[in-house]
């Protein structure tokens, strides 16, 4: 192609100069890291030869037998559920309070914003502190309560690591299901509501026949982000547990991080990520015909 073409097709109506900087972005940081990630689970490196050896299937029989891989899927399907749970009622909950032109209500939306712009690290950091047995305000409070005695260590209790967890998540991501389901109830049209009302339905009843049903793709479309992103849980975890006590919080993420960068198993760590990275696209498109999700 010579320069009077390229010059043509950059200043005419064409999208290749517009999609040609995304198509490479896509291909860099994208494509060929998974294709390289394939390759390398076929492979494992040997760290005395400071080489990579190839295995064959090796590594994928390896995970079929790996007791340690079914049990972190088991906890990363139960934090995703219990997450996903508490996030989508919490959030539908406060986002009906907050949906009103009340004095200072608009600066509690604002407010709820600000736990977005925390890193997840950061965040779990806090709640490690928070949940300290001997200083923290969590077993404090729990203590108070008479629900928790005061030197129990939540994220030392096998039984309740993981809720320690949850509390830090369900925290910080509660406000984006907020969001969504406020734009959400923003855009619904008011004359249904209204005949409603006039008709003397309740509070619930319009909830339930009429705010749930209207809101179904906008909860649909929350739940699908925040899914995803739940299955690759890692930032709290790391933080606050490092997996324990024992493998009571040890997720799939988690794992495959340890199996890649601690034991240096790279191939191993590929394939546990390639695992991941499928359930998550068969779980996200089986949900998106299910419930028929448009963007």
């Amino acid at each position: 192609m010579s320069v009077a073409q390229v010059k043509r097709i950059a200043i005419s109506d064409s999208p290749i100069p517009w999609l040609l900087p995304l198509v490479c972005l896509l291909v860099v940081f994208t494509i060929y890291p998974l294709i390289y990630n394939v390759w390398l689970s076929f492979h494992e490196f040997v760290p005395t030869k400071r080489a990579l050896k190839f295995v064959g299937m090796a590594n994928w029989v390896q995970l079929w037998n790996d007791t340690r891989f079914w049990s972190a899927l088991g906890v990363t399907f139960l934090y995703f559920i219990v997450a996903l749970v508490f996030e989508i009622i919490l959030g539908m909950a406060i986002a009906m309070l907050l949906d009103a032109e009340l004095p200072g209500f608009s600066v509690l939306r604002a407010t709820l914003s600000m736990t977005l712009v925390i890193p997840p690290a950061i965040a779990g950091m806090m709640f490690l502190l928070m949940e300290d047995p001997q200083f923290g305000v969590l077993p404090y409070l729990l203590n108070t309560m008479g629900l928790l005695d005061k030197s129990t260590p939540i994220l030392a209790t096998s039984s309740l690591a993981l809720a320690g967890v949850l509390v830090a998540e369900i925290w910080q991501w509660t406000p984006f299901m907020v969001l969504i389901f406020m734009a959400g109830l923003r855009s619904l049209p008011a004359e249904p509501y209204e005949a409603a009302m006039i008709d003397g339905a309740s509070s619930f009843h319009m909830f339930r026949r009429l705010t749930l049903p209207m809101m179904s793709k906008v909860i649909a479309v929350a739940v699908l982000l925040r899914g995803i992103d739940l299955f690759r849980v890692f930032d709290y975890v790391f933080v606050m547990t490092s997996g324990g006590p024992g493998t009571a919080t040890y997720t799939v993420s988690l794992y495959a991080w340890q199996q890649t960068f601690s034991f240096l198993k790279w191939g191993y760590g590929a394939t546990l990520s390639l695992v991941s990275l499928a359930m998550v696209m068969i779980m996200a498109n089986v949900f998106i015909k299910v419930f028929k999700v448009r963007w």
